[in-house]
């Protein structure tokens, strides 16, 4: 089961990236071209969220039954153990949340321009946030 969740987590930690970064993007190009918000930009933002938060879910439920997870806690003095078990999932929450932000932001306004940019501020700095504590040496 642990395997499992790890390889499902891993492999879908590829799908939130893209569909966070295509979310982005779109904003940024919605935003440039001044053209309205449709269904379309909303459902592309939507599955990014979706997607970041079922990555959490999958994650945290592998913190809690990872060895490694768990181990890392008495091992806080070497870095990679630390990424593990506080870094990556302090700041990996600390983006979903910016996330959410963003998402819940955009739906209060009406504007176009303010919704392209909520989504492009808020999921912009999540993916920069999850970007700069992936662990890399365990993806290559």
């Amino acid at each position: 089961m642990y395997t499992f969740i790890q390889k499902f987590h891993s492999g879908w930690a590829y799908l939130a990236l893209l569909l966070l970064v295509v979310a982005v993007v779109n904003s940024l190009m919605g935003m440039s071209s001044k053209r309205e918000f449709t269904s379309k930009d909303r459902k592309i933002a939507m599955f990014a969220l979706i997607a970041t938060h079922i990555q959490l879910v999958v994650g945290l439920i592998l913190y809690f039954v990872s060895p490694l997870g768990k181990a890392a806690l008495d091992l806080i003095k070497d870095a990679n153990f630390r990424l593990t078990a506080i870094e990556h999932p302090f700041v990996n929450i600390l983006a979903i949340i910016l996330i959410t932000i963003g998402w819940s932001r955009h739906k209060r306004t009406t504007e176009s321009k303010a919704k392209f940019k909520s989504i492009a501020i808020f999921y912009g700095l999540g993916l920069l946030f999850i970007l700069s504590r992936i662990p890399w040496n365990l993806w290559f």
